[in-house]
C-alpha cells in the first residue's frame, strides 16, 4: 500500500540530498565559505586566510562541503581551487518553496474553516 500522505512524499522527494546540504550548512564557517564562493571561485588558501583556524581544520570544512556537493574542488599543480555548485543551493530553494506552498494551503483552509463557522449566540 502506497503512502499518500503529502508530507511523507514531500520529504522523500528531498531527504537524501537535502540532509547532506543542510548538514553541511549547519556550521557557520561552512556557511561563510559558501557565501565567499558566491562571489566566484577561490583557492583553498584564499578561503582559509579569512579564518583563524589551522589549515588542517579548515580542510575538514572544505571536505564536508565537497562531500555534500555544495562545492567542487580542482587541483592544478599545488593549488586547489573551490567553486560553488549553485544547483545544490537550488535544492534548498525548491524545498523552501514547497514548504511555503504547503503552509499557505493549510492557512488558507484554516481561514476558510474559521470564516464559515456559524456564529455562536450568547
Amino acid at each position: 500500500m502506497r503512502d499518500t500522505n503529502p508530507i511523507v512524499s514531500h520529504m522523500d522527494k528531498y531527504s537524501s540530498g537535502l540532509d547532506s546540504v543542510l548538514g553541511a550548512l549547519a556550521d557557520p564557517t561552512r556557511r561563510d565559505v559558501v557565501r565567499r564562493l558566491g562571489r566566484g571561485p577561490r583557492t583553498v588558501s584564499e578561503l582559509a586566510d579569512a579564518f583563524t583556524m589551522a589549515l588542517p581544520s579548515f580542510l575538514k570544512h572544505v571536505r564536508t562541503l565537497e562531500a555534500s556537493g555544495l562545492i567542487a574542488t580542482a587541483k592544478r599543480g599545488r593549488v586547489r581551487t573551490c567553486t560553488l555548485n549553485r544547483e545544490r543551493l537550488d535544492l534548498i530553494d525548491g524545498w523552501l518553496d514547497d514548504q511555503r506552498r504547503l503552509w499557505e494551503e493549510r492557512t488558507d483552509r484554516l481561514e476558510l474553516l474559521v470564516t464559515e463557522l456559524p456564529e455562536e449566540t450568547s
